[in-house]
């Protein structure tokens, strides 16, 4: 029997703990919050959006690099895995549009509840209020791990083994494997400081380019602002950086007081950031307001609101074509007088108008910042980690697992279903060590 310590009690951190400590092995929890799961409580508005139900090579689809490092972990424990152990450990689960999944009841504390009962029939060791301070490496030459961090070039050799981590309290736990499962560093409140990424260093390891990922937008045009709290379904998004289309999509949006949010934005943000030619610079945002009509029929919709409200001044008669907070906004856009009687509107301005709803247009300014971000891009990098077992390639018995790995995917449960698979076999390989 080993002694396993798991770091982080997020959703990566519970599955780890609960498969090694199933397999037999004394497993010791370790969360720095006075409660587990922080983050995964509010993921999903609350609701806890678990997994995505849609087909296996679709899971790999929807993440953003690195889809290859996970195929054992995901092969290992799918999207159906992840819904038949829930459903098994008393979270009953439904799903909805675009195939993501959540709890029947639609509250988060009930993914948490079944995780924390798991954990009590599997015997965790669960330690609430215990900050790690830092992993406990016995060294295997001299110099190894200083050689390992200044080298630019790493040979993947080990150049270590894991003894146990040391708390921010003095106390030490000696550990045979430690699984690092601390997350990223988005939504700071909920304890994600970037523990793990300095543990990973101190250990040798790279840890790629931080930034922020499914983030909201920041905006230039002031009149963005006019529309916070706006929501619209059913839109096209496009974005454009440096001439080149680097995203488009159909679905819902939403304005806020510095720019725009909402599904389509945060997918949208994940590829602006990473693509290394727009991420920090100003690039475009186009939205179509009426995706299901060419301009051609667009422009005949419009002809025949003109025709039934000829007399009318064009901004009382365009109340049809958008939701009521736009309506004084779309007229200054398309430039056209909005008290100017509908008779006397041009062909030119009715086409600039057209060409205003299809094309609206924005520019993007950059992120918000971590507070904001639902995950966070980068992490340790997975060329320095087995994944077929999730252990580092330099220390021997160090495992990774979840959000501190440079993995992000799109929204839609893709990051929870990285977390849990991850999870999964980080805790199963270190039992089987």
């Amino acid at each position: 029997m080993s002694n396993i310590v798991v770091i982080g009690a997020g959703p990566a951190g519970m599955m780890a703990a609960i498969v090694a400590a199933k397999a037999g092995h004394q497993v010791t929890l370790l969360e720095k919050n006075e409660k587990v799961g922080k983050k995964l409580f509010i993921t999903g508005k609350g609701r806890c959006n678990v997994t995505n139900a849609c087909d296996t090579e679709d899971l790999f689809s929807n993440v953003m690099e690195h889809s290859k490092f996970l195929y054992s972990a995901i092969y290992g424990f799918d999207n159906q895995a992840v819904m038949q152990f829930f459903e098994t450990a008393g979270c009953k689960l439904k799903i909805e549009r675009g195939q993501r999944v959540f709890p029947e009841s639609d509250h988060s504390s009930d993914v948490i509840r079944a995780l924390e009962k798991e954990m009590r029939s599997a015997g965790v060791n669960l330690l609430l209020n215990r900050e790690v301070e830092s992993l406990v490496i016995e060294s295997t030459k001299e110099e190894a791990l200083e050689e390992q961090t200044k080298s630019k070039k790493k040979k993947l050799q080990q150049t270590g083994f894991v003894k146990g981590v040391k708390l921010k309290s003095k106390e030490v736990i000696p550990a045979e494997r430690i699984i690092v499962a601390t997350g990223g560093i988005s939504y700071v409140l909920t304890g994600s400081t970037g523990d793990g990424y300095r543990f990973a260093k101190s250990a040798g390891h790279t840890v790629t380019d931080l930034s922020p990922a499914l983030v909201p937008f920041s905006i230039e045009e002031d009149w963005c602002k006019q529309l916070q709290g706006l929501s619209l379904r059913n839109v096209s998004v496009t974005v454009e950086a440096e001439g080149k289309q680097i995203y488009s999509d159909f679905g819902e949006m939403l304005f806020t007081h510095y720019g725009v949010s909402g599904p389509l934005i945060l997918s949208a943000s994940s590829y602006y950031v990473h693509n290394k030619k727009a991420s920090g610079k100003k690039a475009k945002l186009y939205i179509d307001l009426k995706p299901a009509l060419t301009e051609e029929q667009l422009d005949k919709r419009i002809l025949r609101e003109f025709d039934e409200n000829k007399n009318k001044q064009f901004k009382n008669a365009i109340t049809s074509l958008f939701p009521s907070k736009m309506l004084p906004i779309m007229p200054i856009l398309a430039d056209i007088d909005p008290d100017k009687k509908v008779n006397e509107i041009t062909k030119e301005e009715r086409e600039r108008f057209v060409k205003t709803i299809k094309h609206l247009e924005l520019t993007i300014t950059g992120i918000r910042d971590y507070n904001e971000a639902i995950i966070t891009k980068g992490g340790v990098d997975v060329s320095e980690v087995n994944p077929s077992t999730m252990e580092s390639k330099l220390i021997k018995g160090l495992y990774f697992a979840g959000e501190v790995l440079d993995l992000d995917a799109m929204t839609g449960g893709y990051n929870l279903q990285i977390a849990w698979s991850t999870g999964k076999l980080a805790g199963e390989s270190a039992a089987e060590a």
